[in-house]
């Protein structure tokens, strides 16, 4: 191994992963703490901030609690499928989006402002929220082209 793949595992294995990594990869949001990794073909969202990953978690677990009955999600602890892990993230991203009048769906900086005024992420209108969450569609994909 040379030196430039021990420091991209080093790397890898250092720093934390994005609580909302798949929202990111998948575009339906961005972050301005984000930094995009990659080990041979796999890619991967870290979170460079200790502080802003604690706050994204928080986020995440209120949207799966105020969501569980609207998506009849198991109890907590349990890893949800991909695609309902998708609904939660896109779709909650999008609801606070909504909910915060955001210009831009910026997970740190909705967060941010879900914080500002001695505001807390359980005053938000979680109603509204929840709707956005059942009503996300997953991109459809397109056929495959014929020859």
């Amino acid at each position: 191994m040379n030196e430039a793949s021990d420091a991209a595992v080093g790397e890898w294995t250092t720093t934390a992963p994005c609580v909302f990594d798949r929202a990111l990869l998948a575009g339906c949001a961005q972050c301005e703490l984000a930094q995009r990794q990659t080990l041979g073909e796999r890619e991967r969202v870290a979170c460079p901030s200790p502080t802003a990953r604690t706050n994204c978690a928080t986020l995440n677990a209120l949207l799966r609690e105020r969501a569980t009955f609207a998506l009849r999600l198991p109890p907590a602890g349990t890893p949800l499928a991909h695609a309902r892990a998708m609904q939660l993230q896109c779709g909650g991203l999008g609801g606070l989006r909504n909910v915060l009048a955001a210009p831009v769906a910026d997970v740190h900086r909705m967060v941010a402002m879900a914080h500002a005024g001695d505001h807390s992420l359980l005053d938000l209108a979680w109603d509204r929220i929840v709707r956005d969450i059942v009503s996300w569609q997953p991109r459809r994909r397109s056929p495959p082209a014929r020859p």
